[in-house]
């Protein structure tokens, strides 16, 4: 609760405690806020309780901290019904993207040439490869035509 004070903020906030109550009142002080800092974690615990009792038996396993949007989320993730962690450990993001970086160099991968030699044997024809090499541009002197009306 008080993680970021440092010692001499904590012997400031004591002085000025013994300066503003006295030294006479400030026992009772620190006694009369420790009971409702006591009562007030009673009163939670109890109400935690009655809401646990409330919800019945399929809801016995249910915290509170769960509805923070955090944690529920992280616990769903977690869940290994959903599958999720079999589908990143499917994914091989470094294949990916050597399968894309040779597709754009016009080189064939492994996998890629095992799938069209295969396809080519079984349909007889070269597969339905994309050739994403760089063409050679025509007439590059070659203006447009000028169009009066569109200037």
């Amino acid at each position: 609760m008080f993680n970021d004070i440092g010692p001499l903020e904590l012997v400031t906030l004591v002085v000025l405690a013994v300066l503003v109550f006295g030294p006479d009142k400030l026992p009772k002080l620190i006694q009369d806020v420790t009971r409702t800092i006591r009562k007030i974690r009673e009163f939670s615990e109890s109400a935690k309780e009655d809401i646990r009792q409330e919800l019945g038996p399929e809801f016995k396993d249910f915290e509170f901290e769960d509805l923070n949007p955090k944690t529920f989320i992280r616990k769903q993730l977690d869940n290994d019904e959903l599958g999720i962690k079999e589908i990143r450990n499917g994914f091989d993001l470094k294949k990916e993207m050597a399968e894309v970086t040779d597709a754009v160099h016009g080189r064939e991968s492994e996998s890629s040439s095992a799938s069209s030699s295969s396809s080519a044997s079984s349909s007889g024809s070269s597969g339905g490869s994309i050739d994403m090499t760089k063409k050679p541009e025509t007439a590059r002197d070659e203006r447009p035509p000028y169009d009066a009306d569109a200037t």
